[in-house]
């Protein structure tokens, strides 16, 4: 017969015998285990200095584009013709312009209209993308062709064109040519979206909420839109800056914001006529507008790639 079970063994464990128990202690938690998903995106960003390179500049530019005067703290709009054409410098670590204005602080203040108008155009083209995207999409086969025929005829004109015309009919300011450059970008969101659309409509998921009695707008809104859009907005990731791209050449031309507003196209445009004795006026903001255009398509870029189960 076998021993009754001894009275350790079949001791109760109370709250504070566990606590003093070191055989019952709970391993220490390290970061590891508390931010797994922290860890991993380091790790990730370690291994691509270029993506964590963007990250940090837009980063950068987001919080420049909030508090402007971490940069510089002069006026952007008061100049001293004392101090025109001064080199970069101690006090001017950027120069000044003809006008004698400090370049880091026009500089600075000119990200906020760049960013605002590079993803509020890409918000206005990707609106009226889905909007025509559903039409074509799923409408019947007459207004698939029209808006087709539609669509192919914007495609045929230049997205620069069609904002500058935009532009002269009405007129020049931020909320014109967030409009402008968002119905440039409307054709090419719109032709993915209805291809998205065509493909979603025919899949077995789909089919099953037919099948099962769904209402057409609530399989459209839970079933088609979100599997159509989800590529679409990644794509519209790499379009902020090439919208940022094509505001910087509208103001190149004249058809930005008016002056004196701080706008990198205008300072480029402003910059080319003394770019032999003073290079830093064209330089500077040809730079800025370079590396935020790179860096927002370099995550754009990894963000599809990681959609699609690669390594970014």
């Amino acid at each position: 017969m076998p021993s009754p079970p001894s009275i350790n063994a079949c001791r109760i464990l109370l709250p504070e015998t566990v606590a003093n128990d070191s055989t019952l202690a709970y391993p220490s938690p390290t970061p590891a285990t508390l931010f797994p998903g922290l860890l991993a995106l380091g790790q990730r960003l370690l291994r691509r200095p270029g993506l964590s390179l963007s990250a940090l500049f837009v980063l950068l530019l987001f919080v420049t584009a909030l508090i402007p005067e971490w940069i510089s703290s002069a006026d952007p709009l008061t100049g001293s013709a004392r101090n025109a054409f001064r080199a970069p410098s101690a006090a001017h670590w950027l120069g000044t312009d003809e006008n004698g204005r400090d370049l880091a602080a026009r500089l600075a203040h000119g990200v906020r209209p760049s960013l605002l108008l590079g993803f509020s155009a890409t918000l206005v083209g990707l609106l009226g993308g889905i909007v025509f995207g559903l039409m074509a999409g799923l409408g019947p086969r007459w207004l698939d062709s029209i808006v087709t025929r539609f669509i192919d005829v914007l495609m045929a004109f230049p997205e620069i064109l069609l904002a500058l015309v935009v532009i002269t009919l009405w007129g020049q300011s931020l909320l014109n040519g967030i409009i402008a450059i968002g119905i440039g970008s409307v054709p090419r969101y719109a032709r993915l979206i209805r291809a998205q659309m065509r493909q979603v409509s025919q899949a077995g998921y789909v089919e099953a909420a037919i099948t099962l009695g769904s209402a057409t707008p609530l399989i459209v809104l839970r079933h088609v839109l979100p599997n159509s859009i989800k590529p679409v907005i990644l794509l519209a990731t790499i379009g902020i800056g090439h919208n940022i791209a094509i505001g910087a050449t509208l103001s190149f031309l004249g058809f930005g914001l008016p002056p004196p507003t701080p706008e990198w196209g205008a300072m480029l445009a402003a910059g080319r006529d003394f770019l032999s004795n003073a290079w830093w006026l064209v330089v500077v903001p040809g730079v800025a507008v370079t590396l935020t255009v790179i860096s927002i398509t370099v995550i754009g870029r990894a963000s599809m790639r990681y959609s699609e189960g690669k390594t970014p």
